[in-house]
C-alpha cells in the first residue's frame, strides 16, 4: 500500500472533462526530485528481440550482480516531462526525439536500439497508467518521465551484455532550480571535466553525471546555482553549464556552443528553432571564453529546468567576472515563455512537436 502524507484525490472538471489528480495540499511548493507513482512499465531484451510491455507497481529491479550496467557503465536514460494544459489534455514534448537521441547513445556504447514505436507506446502507457499525479496546470509543477535502459546481463569481461531492460518511470516535479524562472550565479570550473571530446559526452549517460558530481558540489559550497565547464583538450571553449547546455544572446543573434563532448539538447534545439521564427539569427558554433563578455543575455538549457538564465559568471582563476544581468532577459523571457506555451498548448504548435496522450 502506498500512502501519502497530506495528499488526496480530487475531482477536477475542465472543458466539461473530469479528471482525478492526485492532489497535494500546495503542488506548487514541490521540489524536484523523486516521489513514488503507482506503476512503471518495463521491456525485455532477450534472445536478440524485444519482449511485451509488462505493466508493474515494484519500484525494485532485480539484477545479477555481474550486470553490465553495474561494471561496464551499459546504461542510458532520458528525460522528458508530462504537462496537464488548459484545454483538459495531458500532452509530452518531442518525444520522437528522445527516441532518436536514445537510439544514438545505443549505438555509442553497443545497446540494441529501442525502437521508436515501442519508445513511445510505453511513454503513453506509464503517463495514462498514473494521470493522478500529474500535477494541476496551475501549479506549475509537471509529470517528469524517466526512460531508462540498462544492460542486465551477467558478465566479467568488458564485453556488451546479451540482455537488457527497458523501464519508465514518472515522479511528480516542481522547478529545477528553487527560484524557478530566475536568474542564477554560475562559477568556472577547470579541475575537473565533465566528458572528453571523443568521450561519451554527446551520449545521455550516467557516467557524464557521475563525473559532474565533484565539480557541481563544489560550485554549491560556494553559493553557486550550478559548475560551468570548458572544454577539456584547451580549456578555451564554452562546453556545458553543469548538466545542461549553454546559450547567449547578443545583437539579435542566438549562440550555443558546437562541440563532439556536448549533449545534444532536445531543449536547446527547440529554442534554436523558436529563435528562428521569433526573428533571431541562429549560431551554433565553438564559443571561446573570451565572448563570455560579449553575450547581453546567457542561460542554461534542458528539459529539467527548460531555461535557467545566468545572472553572472566567475571565473575563479582569473578573478573575471562576466555579468548577464540579475534578471531575465527580455530575449530569454520570450524564449522560456513561448516554448512554455508550446508545451502547455496555449501557443500554436507549428512544428508538431506535441503528442497528445490524454485527450
Amino acid at each position: 500500500m502506498r500512502i501519502f502524507l497530506c495528499t488526496f484525490v480530487v475531482e477536477i472538471k475542465i472543458n466539461n472533462k473530469t479528471f482525478k489528480v492526485m492532489k497535494d495540499l500546495d503542488w506548487s511548493n514541490l521540489s524536484f526530485g523523486y516521489r513514488p507513482t503507482d506503476y512503471n512499465v518495463r521491456c525485455y531484451y532477450r534472445n536478440g528481440k524485444w519482449g511485451e510491455i509488462e505493466v508493474c507497481s515494484e519500484e525494485y529491479i532485480h539484477l545479477h550482480m555481474a550486470a553490465t550496467c553495474l561494471h561496464y557503465g551499459q546504461e542510458a536514460f532520458e528525460g522528458l516531462k508530462a504537462y496537464r494544459c488548459p484545454d483538459g489534455k495531458v500532452r509530452v514534448f518531442r518525444v520522437e526525439e528522445n527516441a532518436s537521441r536514445l537510439q544514438s547513445t545505443c549505438r555509442g556504447i553497443l545497446m540494441p536500439e529501442v525502437p521508436t514505436d515501442l519508445f513511445i507506446e510505453m511513454v503513453k502507457k506509464v503517463v495514462r497508467l498514473n494521470q493522478e499525479y500529474i500535477p494541476t496546470y496551475e501549479s506549475g509543477a509537471t509529470l517528469y518521465v524517466r526512460p531508462l535502459l540498462i544492460g542486465t546481463g551477467a558478465q566479467v569481461g568488458v564485453h556488451p551484455s546479451e540482455e537488457y531492460l527497458f523501464m519508465i518511470f514518472v515522479t511528480p516535479v516542481g522547478p529545477y532550480f528553487k527560484g524557478g524562472f530566475s536568474a542564477n550565479p554560475y562559477v568556472i570550473i577547470r579541475d575537473y571535466d565533465r566528458s572528453a571530446p571523443l568521450g561519451t559526452g554527446k551520449y545521455k549517460v550516467g557516467g557524464n553525471y557521475a563525473a559532474s558530481l565533484k565539480a557541481n558540489s563544489i560550485a554549491h559550497s560556494k553559493g553557486y546555482a550550478s559548475e560551468f565547464y570548458l572544454d577539456s583538450k584547451e580549456k578555451k571553449y564554452v562546453d556545458e553549464c553543469g548538466a545542461a547546455n549553454f546559450f547567449g544572446i547578443k545583437n539579435n543573434t542566438y549562440v550555443t556552443p558546437k562541440s563532439t563532448s556536448i549533449l545534444p539538447s532536445i531543449t536547446n534545439k527547440s529554442l534554436m528553432q523558436i529563435a528562428e521564427d521569433l526573428g533571431m539569427k541562429v549560431e551554433r558554433r565553438p564559443v571561446p571564453e573570451e565572448e563570455l563578455e560579449t553575450f547581453e543575455e546567457a542561460g542554461a538549457c534542458g528539459t529539467a529546468a527548460v531555461i535557467s538564465p545566468i545572472s553572472h559568471l566567475d571565473d575563479m582563476d582569473t578573478g573575471k567576472v562576466y555579468r548577464f544581468g540579475e534578471r531575465p532577459g527580455p530575449w530569454s523571457t520570450k524564449l522560456y515563455e513561448t516554448l512554455r506555451g508550446i508545451q502547455y498548448g496555449t501557443i500554436e504548435d507549428k512544428h508538431g512537436w506535441t503528442t497528445v496522450v490524454i485527450g
